[in-house]
């Protein structure tokens, strides 16, 4: 729904950031933005840049305005200025890299959604950021932070670090405004997705994983597998099923020596729901007679 007290093009940039989140929610936006600000403040510009990178685009080549409102072609520019800035060091280029990461991404989300018309297709979720991602890091391991906190406290704050690795800050506090934007939103994702955030920590705390656990680095991706199949009601089995997914899938980037990013996320959740949509087509197709 429209807000008269906000210009379209903020609605649309801010939708971006929440659509990072599976959300359409300005103000959950807004604290993802703010969750940069405190977080990683130096990454904020390229976030906002990938953003309106995507959005302009968008409007350049006519995208449907419904789509733009709602952020669908700005998540992935956000994510990828992020990245960008976290892995790059500064120079001229940088800007131009992610403006133009931006753009193709809101082009490669276009073209998905053009071919994904039935509602059983499979969704890009951000497989635009992993593709051009992985183009951009070649095969540099996942980036690794130290671990200043005391671990009891580490392992309290643990899936609050785990929701702001979503957006590759490693911050509990940055977690903590994701999580209040996400229950503003939707409080039933946010539960989802805390769930998801907590079982990752748990099940890495179980295999020994101490330190990459108390950094987020097994809950990001259990957590958006979680936001994003809890969206059927009804069936709780669907976003456990993808919490179990994310968390087994995880190890095998690493073993690729690939950067995980939101990879384990994006399969799980196309396993699931490929697995219901062959389910449903043998339920469906009538018996052959002899």
């Amino acid at each position: 729904m429209h807000n008269p007290t906000c210009p379209d093009w903020a609605e649309a940039l801010l939708n971006g950031f929440s659509q990072i989140f599976l959300q359409r929610q300005p103000l959950c936006g807004l604290l993802c933005l703010l969750a940069i600000l405190i977080g990683a403040p130096a990454l904020l510009g390229g976030a906002l840049l990938g953003g309106v990178a995507g959005l302009l685009t968008a409007q350049r080549r006519g995208y449907p305005k419904a789509e733009r409102q709602a952020g669908l072609y700005s998540y992935n520019g956000v994510l990828l200025g992020l990245l960008i800035s976290q892995h790059f060091a500064w120079s001229a280029l940088l800007p131009p890299l992610i403006l133009a990461c931006g753009g193709l991404g809101a082009i490669l989300t276009r073209q998905w959604l053009k071919h994904a018309t039935r509602p059983d297709d499979l969704p890009a979720y951000t497989a635009p950021f992993v593709g051009l991602g992985w183009l951009l890091l070649g095969t540099v391991p996942e980036r690794m932070f130290a671990l200043n906190e005391p671990a009891p406290l580490a392992v309290l704050t643990a899936p609050f670090t785990g929701l702001a690795q979503i957006m590759l800050l490693d911050q509990p506090l940055a977690g903590a405004l994701i999580a209040l934007g996400l229950l503003l939103a939707n409080r039933r994702a946010a539960l989802w997705a805390f769930t998801g955030a907590v079982s990752g920590v748990l099940i890495a705390l179980l295999i020994d994983e101490t330190s990459s656990a108390l950094l987020g680095l097994h809950s990001y991706n259990p957590a958006l597998a979680a936001l994003a199949l809890s969206q059927a009601r009804r069936q709780p089995w669907l976003p456990l099923l993808g919490i179990l997914l994310a968390v087994i899938l995880t190890p095998g980037f690493a073993a690729l020596h690939l950067p995980a990013l939101t990879a384990p996320f994006i399969l799980a959740c196309w396993l699931v729901r490929a697995s219901q949509r062959m389910f449903k087509a043998c339920v469906d197709s009538p018996f052959e007679s002899p």
